[in-house]
């Protein structure tokens, strides 16, 4: 990504790679019935939804309308007319969308090097699922209650970087371990050795067994209700909050027949919320460490608190299913690229803070990597003598190098 003269929204938006976007419409027929608006303007579009914190198609299209000028460097001709933005939401297939992000997490992923908080070197993976409210007279296909409507995001949340690695979009009523069993477990490989934590929703005895024939380890809170026999008892480490430390096997009629591997229970004080938390792990060999990588799991509840207060994730733009999958797409899109960009930048971003000051900057003139580490620093100063009519048009953001062009000075 280099600056030549285009403004930062141009630039962020380079972060995705636009043949391989191209791909993915082609793979999907995504422009069968397109007339003049593509596929990459409709994304250019929706990251313009969340990054400029539009709140309706009107102000998505008023918005880049009045931006005219500057458009071109992000591969849009004109701004959308609201219904044919709606159109293309509708009808076009989420899955071109879907797959961008994927794309794209490759490229976050290559970019980004998290800071580890553990010694070990198993890769460390949070799963959770976070339910999107929605008006049930608007979104009907999405019953929930009877009142009620919602959609569940669920996600993988990979600890090195804190990047989404896998989601899925379900209604609200399926349950977290369907998906666990049924579409993580066959859409996604878990390195050898590698470690899931989750809550309770996603107790199934037959994964747990499944995890330990792959070597692949866990990290949950026990049910209160399950039966088990002590199989042996180990020592507690001193000045530890560790109060009981086991190795048990299930004893229930039906949970020692769908698990019937060794697991360890432990049981810890939480100073903080002052209660017993039981774990369930089938890591029999760290110690303390297990507490602390169930205390790492809220990293996976502030990164949803993050995407809904910064992204435009609670409300939408279209009503349809299609619709609605495009925007959370996107905007899990935006997010990775936000981190990339966080990644990058030597000043000391909050996504947040960085999310705000982007969308004061989208169109002005300034290269990205020199605005991220110094963002309040002037603009260089360039002699009028200097400056072309397309370079004045450029720096100020002011006007577009067709009305310098066309209107005298």
């Amino acid at each position: 990504m280099s600056f030549k003269g285009t403004n930062i929204f141009s630039q962020i938006v380079s972060h995705i790679d636009k043949s391989s976007f191209s791909s993915s419409v082609r793979k999907y027929n995504g422009e069968r019935h397109a007339k003049g608006f593509t596929c990459w303007e409709e994304l250019v579009s929706m990251l313009f939804c969340h990054l400029g914190k539009a709140q309706t198609l009107r102000e998505i299209c008023g918005g880049l309308a009045t931006c005219m000028g500057k458009l071109s460097h992000l591969g849009l001709r004109e701004s959308p007319k609201r219904s044919t933005l709606s159109y293309a939401n509708k009808h076009r297939p989420y899955q071109i969308f879907e797959e961008t992000f994927y794309r794209t997490l490759a490229h976050a992923q290559s970019n980004i090097k998290g800071k580890r908080t553990f010694r070990f070197k198993n890769k460390l993976f949070s799963m959770d699922a976070t339910v999107i409210d929605l008006c049930l007279s608007l979104f009907d296909w999405a019953k929930f209650r009877s009142t009620k409507g919602a959609v569940k995001l669920h996600l993988l949340l990979d600890h090195d970087g804190y990047l989404p690695t896998f989601a899925h979009i379900t209604d609200g009523k399926t349950h977290e371990a369907t998906v666990a069993r049924e579409i993580i477990a066959n859409k996604f490989r878990f390195p050898a050795h590698s470690i899931i934590v989750f809550d309770r929703g996603y107790t199934d005895y037959e994964q747990f067994s499944s995890w330990c024939e792959q070597y692949i380890y866990f990290v949950t809170r026990m049910k209160s209700n399950a039966t088990y026999d002590i199989v042996s008892i180990n020592r507690i480490p001193k000045n530890s909050n560790i109060l009981k430390d086991e190795i048990i096997q299930f004893n229930g009629t039906v949970t020692s027949e769908k698990c019937d591997y060794d697991l360890r229970r432990i049981e810890l004080w939480d100073e903080e919320n002052q209660q017993v938390i039981v774990l369930l792990t089938n890591h029999l060999t760290f110690g303390t460490t297990i507490a602390l990588i169930y205390k790492e799991r809220w990293q996976i509840e502030i990164f949803f608190k993050t995407i809904k207060q910064n992204l435009k994730i609670k409300t939408f733009v279209g009503t349809s299913a299609n619709a609605l999958k495009i925007q959370i797409w996107t905007a899990l899109l935006v997010i990775l690229i936000l981190k990339i960009l966080k990644a990058q930048s030597s000043f000391s971003w909050s996504i947040s803070n960085l999310v705000a000051m982007l969308r004061f900057n989208l169109f002005t003139y300034r290269d990205l990597v020199q605005w991220l580490n110094d963002p309040y620093q002037s603009p260089p100063f360039v002699p009028d003598d200097q400056l072309s009519m397309f370079d004045i048009g450029q720096h100020t953001g002011a006007y577009s190098a067709l009305t310098l062009k066309t209107c005298p000075i």
